[in-house]
């Protein structure tokens, strides 16, 4: 025994010294790799344990947030520093003492707060160049020059016009800027200047329309682009066929302003309770074994300065951080952020050929200004604690005066054997369903953003039930939003009802050929993720190169920008979720079908039915009650059909074609992450479900509940 003991007693401290180091990131290809090699290079240089996480960079912020309170996330992560204001507020990070050589301005973008401490240690810079296919277009002494020649069939051009990140290298070769210390900047003279430079663009066919970064990478790698503006991410796909150069940004025409791109200092961040290791871990991955690493194999412009020199031979690297070097550093302010989502809607309402440019930029200022408004007052939680005591000893007393019944005691009593089966699906439904539920509901009753909350009780309710002071139906009103999604799930059901019961007659006909070769067709769109069905949508109806618009034109019909107006949009998402809904009402009235006997059609038609009176008379009384769960079903799903109307329309034109669940998303992560509203939203959303089902359920009983 003491033999064990004492072999306990030295294991201890080498199994406690070997837990590994937790690094989160977001990298995905090449600097993935890069980054798994530097902390193979750590491990092998300290005899330390790292876990890497991949996390998707959408959810980075808040499961961040999330996870390193309680004690559940990283040591260190690697994140852009534009949003090192929100992990300070947030007590998330602690600061870094450096003894590394390091680029100043780097440095400079983690300082932060009254003493200026430093709180990260800068990795890299990232910022957008100009890449050149060298077979179609040579080095121009402006952007201009880029089609003064073009070459037929070939896209002079290929940039995100509608993102705000690259806009603001144009915007700022105007003089203008997005973001001026906490204040919303995209509107004045220079912001017009822009917007109607990129709608003259777009007019003249020199850059492609509604871009986004995949069709900008095809476009090059295809040789269908001259040119492309994007960052060194956008390097490591190109193919090894294709001539290409990258350039810093030019100025934008001769004696003009030079096109001065955001540069981002991606740093290693270090948790506020991490282990003490950690801040070794994160100097070493800025460090020259590491830093060499990730510029050779993640071609990362490496913030270390005594590598640069021995880089000099390394033409892209130099090039980006000349381009950076150019560049404006993006503010650190934490709303930052919260710019981008309406300066993109207020770029796209124009560029779409929706409004007049000066409307438009007022629009986004005004949405920014309602966005990042004053939040609710605290107020004292004891009225609404002293409300749900009274309503629980109310339940308690009524469950205690049911229990002094004979008849009840005996009726639990006998169920009791019953009870021993259920009691786990009790406590999984319990800890499942309704505990997230009812942390929601608590969430709802504060306000703030992200983890500063504070208790404000009924204010989220008040505020959106009174159309945040605004018109009732006024835009993104709840009201607005609310008339909406009854009217996509009232027509999603019809045609989803509509198309399935038809077909599934077409399908029940006896001998009809090939019967069990189309009921594997037409279910096929329900078996595919509906993320990748919207996502190949969304491309079928893109206004240039969507294949809904090259039918259209083959049949001598314009092009149509189906974003651009709510009802070409809502259309667009309404055949998105026909195609994925159809085939599940189908299957279920095949099933109703098959139960049919069908001695009821041989009756039907010895007295002289028609079709349509076999079908009213006989089929459809006999598939209702079995169709009945199914439409409950199908108006939920639909009612809460987030990825659709996500990543479909967008919510565009202006957000006119969001749903509920999807204006909850716009709170809860794009909008200040302001959890508490969302929270109130998916209260009022349950709500609105449940007093539905409840009077479709009193529809089919007859008025019985």
């Amino acid at each position: 025994m003491r033999a064990l003991i004492v072999a306990l007693a030295l294991l201890l401290p080498t199994g406690v010294h070997a837990q590994a180091l937790k690094l989160w990131h977001a990298y995905g290809g090449a600097e993935e790799e890069a980054l798994r090699q530097a902390v193979r290079a750590y491990e092998a240089a300290t005899g330390e344990r790292v876990e890497l996480l991949s996390v998707a960079f959408g959810a980075y912020l808040s499961k961040l947030q999330s996870a390193i309170p309680t004690g559940r996330g990283p040591d260190v992560f690697i994140d852009a520093h534009e949003r090192l204001a929100t992990y300070v507020q947030a007590d998330l990070i602690r600061p870094l003492t450096l003894d590394l050589d390091l680029d100043a301005s780097s440095v400079a973008a983690l300082e932060y707060g009254p003493r200026a401490e430093t709180w990260g240690v800068p990795l890299s810079l990232k910022c957008a160049a100009l890449y050149l296919n060298t077979r179609l277009v040579q080095v121009p002494g402006v952007l201009s020059d880029l089609w003064r020649e073009p070459t037929e069939g070939v896209t002079p051009l290929a940039m995100e016009a509608e993102n705000a990140y690259y806009v603001a290298a144009l915007l700022h070769a105007t003089g203008g800027a997005l973001f001026d210390d906490g204040t919303y900047a995209f509107e004045g003279e220079e912001a017009e200047t822009t917007v109607r430079m990129l709608r003259e663009w777009l007019d003249a066919g020199i850059l492609p329309e509604e871009a986004n970064g995949e069709l900008v990478a095809r476009m090059f790698r295809s040789g269908n682009a001259a040119a492309a503006i994007s960052g060194p991410w956008f390097a490591p796909d190109l193919p090894d066929d294709l001539d290409w150069m990258v350039i810093p940004l030019p100025y934008l025409e001769r004696g003009g302003g030079r096109m001065r791109p955001f540069v981002t200092v991606e740093a290693a961040f270090v948790a506020r309770d991490a282990d003490p290791r950690a801040e070794a871990l994160a100097r070493f991955l800025a460090d020259r074994d590491a830093a060499l690493i990730r510029a050779r194999t993640g071609r990362q412009v490496v913030t270390l300065r005594p590598l640069w020199d021995e880089l000099g031979d390394d033409e892209f690297l130099q090039t980006f951080r000349r381009a950076a070097n150019a560049g404006v550093v993006m503010p650190t302010h934490p709303r930052m952020r919260q710019v981008f989502e309406p300066a993109m809607r207020a770029l796209r309402q124009v560029l779409r050929g929706n409004e007049p440019i000066p409307d438009a930029l007022r629009a986004g200022a005004q949405t920014f200004a309602d966005d990042t408004r004053a939040q609710p007052t605290p107020t004292s939680p004891t009225p609404y604690l002293v409300v749900f005591g009274l309503l629980l000893l109310a339940l308690v007393l009524r469950w205690v005066s049911r229990l002094k019944d004979p008849a009840m005691r005996v009726a639990i009593r006998e169920s009791m054997p019953a009870y021993r089966y259920l009691v786990h699906a009790f406590i999984a439904v319990a800890l499942l369903v309704v505990l997230p539920l009812a942390v929601g509901a608590a969430t709802s009753l504060f306000a703030g953003s992200g983890r500063e909350l504070h208790f404000a009780g009924l204010a989220n309710y008040a505020d959106i039930l009174g159309a945040r002071g605004g018109e009732l139906f006024g835009h993104r009103s709840f009201y607005a939003v609310l008339f909406v999604t009854v009217l996509w799930t009232v027509v999603n059901l019809a045609l989803h009802v509509g198309i399935g019961v038809a077909l599934a007659l077409l399908l029940n006909r006896d001998g009809l050929r090939f019967r069990g070769t189309y009921r594997v067709l037409l279910i096929l769109p329900w078996a595919v993720p509906n993320y990748v069905t919207a996502l190949a949508w969304k491309g079928m109806f893109h206004r240039q190169f969507g294949a809904i618009n090259a039918i259209l034109e083959s049949v001598g019909v314009d092009r149509v920008s189906w974003f651009a107006s709510w009802a070409t949009a809502f259309t667009a998402n309404v055949t998105t979720n026909v195609w994925l809904g159809f085939p599940f009402m189908m299957v279920v009235t095949l099933g109703a079908l098959s139960a049919i006997p069908k001695d009821l059609y041989e009756a039907a038609a010895v007295d002289g039915a028609t079709p349509w009176q076999r079908f009213r008379h006989v089929t459809w009384p006999m598939i209702a009650s079995s169709l009945a769960p199914a439409v409950a079903m199908g108006a939920v799903w639909t009612f809460n059909m987030f990825n659709v109307v996500f990543l479909v329309s967008a919510g565009e034109p202006d957000g006119s074609t969001e749903i509920l669940v999807s204006e909850a998303y716009r709170w809860a992560f794009t909008r200040g992450n302001q959890y508490g509203y969302a929270a109130a939203y998916a209260v009022l959303i349950f709500g609105v479900l449940w007093v539905g089902t409840r009077l479709f359920g009193r529809r089919l009983s007859g008025g019985e509940t």
